[in-house]
C-alpha cells in the first residue's frame, strides 16, 4: 500500500497544503520549526486517528481556527479510496471512501504505518509503557479484533480501579458489582494475552536475522513476553481456559488489590524483554546493542505487516538517520529499498546515503509551505 496524496487545512502551521507523494522514497528537507515533522505526523494521524506527538488533539488545530481536516488518499494492490480526519474544538470524526465510521477501531487498519523517530531508540531502554504502547498500536493495525478488546479492557479497567479505589478509601460498595467488572475484564485480558503472546512469537521470528545481519553475526536477539499474571503456556490454552485462570488468580489478588486501590496486574502492567547472547540488554547492553535492536524490531515490523495483511505497511522516518552511524544507516536505508513506501525528514542531505535511495521524491519544507523539486 502506499499514499498518493495528503491534503491539510488548518493543520498547525499548514493553514492550507496538499502534496503528491511518489510511491518510493519521499523526502521533506528543511530548516528545523518550518513544518517537516508536522508534515510526517499529519501522515501518523490519518493512519492511527491520533498523534504520536500528543495526547490533546485540539494541539493539531492550527492557530485561530475553529478545525484542522487532513485528507488523503490511498492505494492498495485491488483499489484505491480516501481517508478523512476532522478534528474541532467539539471532537473528531473519521471517514472511510467518504463514510463516517462511528467507530475508531472500524477505521484503524485501512493506512498502515510503521513510525521510527529519535525517541522509538528508548524502545528497549525506556519504560514498560513504552513497550506496551508499542504492542498496541503496531497490534491495532494489523487486528481488528484485538484492537476492540483492548478498548473494552481499557473501559473496563478504568471502572474497576474508580471502584478499587473507593473500596480502599472505605467507601460503602457492593461486591457483586465488583465481582462483575473482574470477570468482564478477565475476559478481554484472556484474549489480549493470547494475541500479544502470538505476535512477540512473529516479530521475533523476522527480527532475529536482521539483527544477526546487522551484528555481523555476532549477537543473537530473543524477545519474550513479561506476564504480571503468572500463567504458564498460554498459546497451548484456549480463551475460556484463560478467562477461567485469570479470573482465579485475580480472586487471590483480591485483598491486596482493595488495600492499595488499583488492579495489581494484568496487560496493563506486562512487559517485553529483549535478551542479547543471553544478556537483558535493557538493563546490562551497551548504548550500540539496545539501538540495534530497536533497529531489529522496527524493519522487523515491515514484513510482519506484510505477512499478516497482504499489503506492506508505509515507512516513516522522522529524523532519525542523524541518530544512527553509517552502518545501521545502510541496513536501514537497504532494508525498504524497492519495497515500501517511505518518508524521510531531514535537515541535510549531508550524510544521508543518497546512492542507497532510489529516485527520491524531495519536497523542501519552509514556513508551513510544501514545494517538490524538479525530478
Amino acid at each position: 500500500m502506499f499514499l498518493e496524496s495528503i491534503d491539510l487545512a488548518h493543520y498547525r502551521n499548514y493553514d492550507k497544503a496538499a502534496a503528491s507523494f511518489s510511491p518510493g522514497m519521499n523526502v521533506f528537507i528543511g530548516e528545523n520549526a518550518q513544518g517537516k515533522t508536522n508534515l510526517m505526523e499529519s501522515i501518523y494521524v490519518l493512519a492511527m486517528a491520533r498523534s504520536h506527538r500528543t495526547g490533546n488533539d485540539k494541539e493539531l488545530i492550527g492557530w485561530s481556527s475553529e478545525f484542522t481536516k487532513i485528507s488523503g488518499r490511498v492505494k492498495k494492490k485491488q483499489n484505491s479510496f480516501p481517508l478523512e480526519i476532522v478534528v474541532s474544538k467539539k471532537g473528531k470524526t473519521a471517514k472511510t471512501n467518504h463514510l463516517e465510521q462511528k467507530k475508531l477501531s472500524s477505521y484503524i487498519g485501512h493506512l498502515n504505518v510503521i513510525l521510527f523517530a529519535p525517541e522509538d531508540l528508548s524502545l528497549v531502554k525506556g519504560a514498560p509503557s513504552v513497550r506496551r504502547k508499542f504492542l498496541d498500536m503496531e497490534m491495532g493495525q494489523m487486528n481488528r479484533l484485538y484492537l476492540h478488546h483492548l478498548v473494552e479492557y481499557q473501559k473496563v479497567l478504568k471502572h474497576r480501579n474508580q471502584y478499587l479505589k473507593q473500596i480502599a478509601r472505605g467507601s460503602k460498595t457492593d461486591p457483586v458489582y465488583l465481582d462483575v467488572l473482574t470477570e468482564q475484564l478477565a475476559m478481554e485480558a484472556a484474549a489480549l494475552l493470547k494475541e500479544r503472546i502470538r505476535f512477540v512469537r512473529q516479530l521475533e521470528a523476522w527480527a532475529q536475522p536482521i539483527h544477526q545481519e546487522i551484528s555481523r553475526g555476532k549477537e543473537n536477539l530473543e524477545i519474550s513476553y513479561s506476564q504480571t499474571i503468572p500463567i504458564e503456556a498460554v498459546e497451548e490454552k484456549d480463551e475460556e481456559t484463560l478467562f477461567s485462570e485469570i479470573l482465579a488468580y485475580w480472586k487471590r489478588q483480591l485483598p491486596r488489590e482493595k488495600d492499595q486501590g488499583t488492579t495489581l496486574s494484568g496487560p496493563h502492567r506486562d512487559d517485553l524483554i529483549f535478551i542479547v547472547n543471553g544478556k537483558n540488554i535493557q538493563t546490562f547492553g551497551s548504548q550500540g546493542q539496545q539501538r540495534t535492536t530497536a533497529l531489529s524490531v522496527k524493519l522487523a515490523e515491515i514484513d510482519l505487516m506484510n505477512e499478516v495483511t497482504g499489503e506492506y505497511p508505509v515507512l516513516l522516518l522522522d529524523d532519525v538517520l542523524s541518530e544512527l552511524d553509517d552502518e545501521r544507516q545502510t541496513h536501514l536505508l537497504k532494508a525498504f529499498q524497492d519495497k515500501v513506501q517511505t518518508f524521510l525528514t531531514t535537515t541535510s542531505l549531508d550524510g544521508v546515503k543518497m546512492n542507497l535511495l532510489e529516485k527520491p521524491r524531495v519536497f523542501d519544507i519552509e514556513n508551513g509551505q510544501i514545494e517538490m523539486e524538479s525530478e
